[in-house]
């Protein structure tokens, strides 16, 4: 392939619901720009975006890939995304380097949740967006059905560029309404024709509102459609491209990937339509260790920046990296600086992907994508550049994990392949989490939802070879207690030569910290200074394991009020033990109770779910602490709820919201627990204790 200058790239991210043909208009982009020279089909598993083995197992696409294809003198970047939320932290991947969106939707299905999901992240990061309603020629296919649902949904901005000529159930042509022009398909070929006499009305009804749309990009047009002259073809030209590069216009497309038509024209759009990564202006970035920012020209002639958008990990490959070159060219066979880890990086063989193909490059230039193979240090969301002046670009924002569960290894021996497998894992997704919770002795693992956690297990089992069981994450509870009590601890044992002797006197009670408070008001030397340390650290290791379900201890406090010692027998380890007796005797008279960890929990859905999700709240012990409204019809609800009740949380929000619903959690503290809840903790901690 030929190396085009910034102003002849176009990147454009596919974006849509699952299951609405995406990966299918990518095959078709490319085998009509003659890219590839057979078409291939997700069914059959043989395109070029879905190569993964999961995704051609399970026909959805669960990675974010890219194949460049030539088009009328430019070359365009397609970015495949994937359509289920599980999986949007690669969607968030492909949108951080687009120039422009392409949002899917099914003339049979119409304006789905992933349609609204799109649409917003589109417009979060002020992306020129074109819309495809798809599977025109398929049974129960409806174009004006669904452009009502997309207008009702995202306004005025959206406008009918082009009309479906259906024939018998059959797509046989498209009406373009900005030029008044119309084309049948023969075979793969366009030929010019007239608009069918039976659609000039509804043609004429929707070239209204393009015309409409054209005028309010610019003052001059607004005077001049208001006082009835027409535009020209440049002017509706300008206007739309005008209004599309600032998102006041989505123009909505038309066509069948599979069968190719209206392929060729929406090509021609993205060429037309979606500025070069130059036509944004300036780009914006951080001076290292500041929060001064710098701005950067995007051009060849600019100084190096590089963004590492996504990270792929083969345990035969290795490690490959996907970069935007951002401003400046990106050379092979040269070192380059990453700012974050203070590293240089070689750069050995820069490659254009084609799906898993590696097309090798020379150079990467401003506003191309690419990829870089074995970078020692490099992760998703560094930047790359010079030394000599070290910028960081924005991050690409991921959304935190949502669903944790706990992994156990299938077969005996295999824990630190399982280690080694979901390190390399967690390199390669940023939703994806791994934590060891050294209290519960268990590893954490969290992601996005069951479809994520299930496609990690598999990539584990088949690229590192191991297999795990997951089960329910332990609770971390706690004891403390709520009376106070004065005990003794006495630790007596006479054998041959030294005895052991020690024995104290201590009150515990609740303390004013999570931490034990020792004190010791001793008089008259009954028990030496020397074994105070003694007495404490015999507590310390008590509190432990409480005497209610074996939980640590806290908000405890105990003062050594007496004792006596034995100037021969007295030892460090006696008195150490007598604390621990004393411990054992009188937490049990204590009123010992347990605590429960409580979350804070922010869940984010539309108005009209509240009432679901308050009630729902509520059955899981929840407090309502406050509701918030938000930007586009959401509702913010502010909860307290049991660690223990918030489990499964994200898959019953899903399907309580249509999938529209999200949440944040974190800890918060404990409280004591209710007395039904304690007694079945208590119960299983016996039960475990007898296994």
């Amino acid at each position: 392939m030929k190396e085009y200058s910034v102003d002849k790239i176009r990147n454009v991210c596919l974006l849509g619901h699952g299951g609405v043909g995406k990966t299918t208009l990518a095959e078709s982009m490319l085998f009509n720009a003659k890219a590839i020279d057979r078409f291939g089909s997700v069914v059959n598993g043989n395109t070029v975006m879905d190569y993964d083995p999961e995704e051609i197992k399970r026909q959805i696409t669960t990675n974010t890939s890219l194949a460049p294809l030539e088009w009328q003198g430019h070359k365009v970047n397609i970015i495949d995304t994937p359509g289920y939320f599980d999986f949007i932290g690669e969607m968030k991947q492909g949108l951080r380097v687009a120039d422009g969106v392409i949002i899917l939707a099914s003339a049979k299905d119409g304006v789905q949740v992933g349609t609204e999901k799109a649409w917003d992240e589109a417009s979060a990061l002020a992306l020129p967006k074109l819309i495809f309603i798809s599977k025109i020629d398929e049974e129960h296919s409806d174009y004006y059905k669904v452009f009502e649902q997309l207008q009702d949904k995202f306004g005025k901005s959206i406008i009918a560029f082009e009309l479906p000529i259906m024939e018998n159930g059959a797509l046989a042509g498209i009406v373009n309404v900005a030029t008044m022009k119309a084309v049948r398909f023969k075979g793969n070929d366009l030929v010019e024709s007239d608009i069918p006499a039976d659609m000039s009305d509804i043609v004429e009804k929707y070239r209204e509102g393009v015309l409409e749309a054209v005028a309010e990009t610019d003052e001059e047009l607004l005077d001049k459609y208001f006082s009835g002259e027409a535009f020209t073809q440049d002017e509706i030209l300008k206007g739309l491209q005008t209004g599309i590069k600032s998102g006041d216009i989505a123009p909505v497309f038309c066509g069948s990937a599979v069968n190719h038509a209206g392929v060729k024209l929406l090509l021609d759009a993205v060429v037309k339509y979606i500025p070069a990564f130059c036509e944004k202006g300036k780009i914006t970035a951080k001076k290292p260790n500041s929060d001064d920012t710098i701005e950067l020209n995007a051009n060849t002639d600019e100084t190096l920046s590089v963004l590492v958008f996504k990270t792929i990990v083969d345990p035969f490959v290795g490690k490959i990296s996907y970069v935007k070159v951002m401003s400046g060219v990106l050379n092979s066979d040269s070192t380059v600086y990453n700012v974050k880890k203070d590293k240089n990086e070689k750069i050995a063989q820069l490659f254009l992907l084609k799906g898993k193909q590696q097309i090798n490059t020379d150079r990467l230039v401003t506003g191309d994508i690419g990829a870089v193979a074995k970078l020692t240090v490099t992760e998703t969301n560094d930047t790359l550049c010079t030394k000599e002046k070290p910028v960081i670009l924005p991050e690409i924002e991921f959304p935190q994990p949502m669903l944790s569960m706990a992994v156990m290894p299938k077969a005996k021996g295999d824990e630190e392949k399982i280690g080694a497998g979901l390190a390399r894992l967690m390199e390669e997704d940023p939703t994806f989490k791994v934590e060891l919770n050294s209290e519960t002795k268990q590893t954490i693992i969290s992601g996005i939802g069951d479809q994520h956690l299930d496609l990690i297990l598999s990539k584990l089992k088949s690229k590192f070879k191991a297999e795990v069981e997951l089960t329910k994450p332990k609770i971390a509870y706690r004891e403390t207690i709520k009376k106070k009590v004065k005990v003794q601890g006495k630790h007596k044992k006479q054998s041959g030569g030294h005895g052991q002797f020690g024995d104290v006197w201590i009150e515990f009670e609740p303390g004013p910290t999570e931490d034990l408070v020792f004190e010791e008001k001793i008089f008259g030397g009954a028990v030496p200074k020397q074994y105070f340390p003694a007495v404490e650290k015999g507590l310390r290791e008590s509190i432990q394991k409480g005497v209610l379900a074996g939980y640590p201890v806290v908000n405890l406090k105990a003062t050594l009020v007496d004792g006596k010692y034995h100037p021969v027998d007295s030892s460090e380890m006696a008195f150490k033990i007598a604390a621990s007796l004393a411990y054992k005797e009188g937490l049990p008279q204590a009123n010992p109770v347990l605590l429960e960890p409580i979350s804070h929990v922010e869940v984010l859905v539309p108005d009209s779910y509240m009432g679901d999700i308050i009630g729902d709240l509520n059955k899981r012990r929840g407090r309502i602490l406050g509701m918030n409204p938000c930007q586009g019809g959401m509702q913010q609800v502010v909860a307290e709820v049991p660690e223990a009740e918030m489990f499964g949380y994200a898959t019953d929000l899903r399907s309580l919201t249509q999938d529209r619903g999200s949440f944040t959690i974190r800890f918060e503290r404990y409280e004591e627990a209710p007395a039904n809840v304690a007694e079945k903790v208590i119960e299983e901690a016996k039960r475990e204790a007898e296994e």
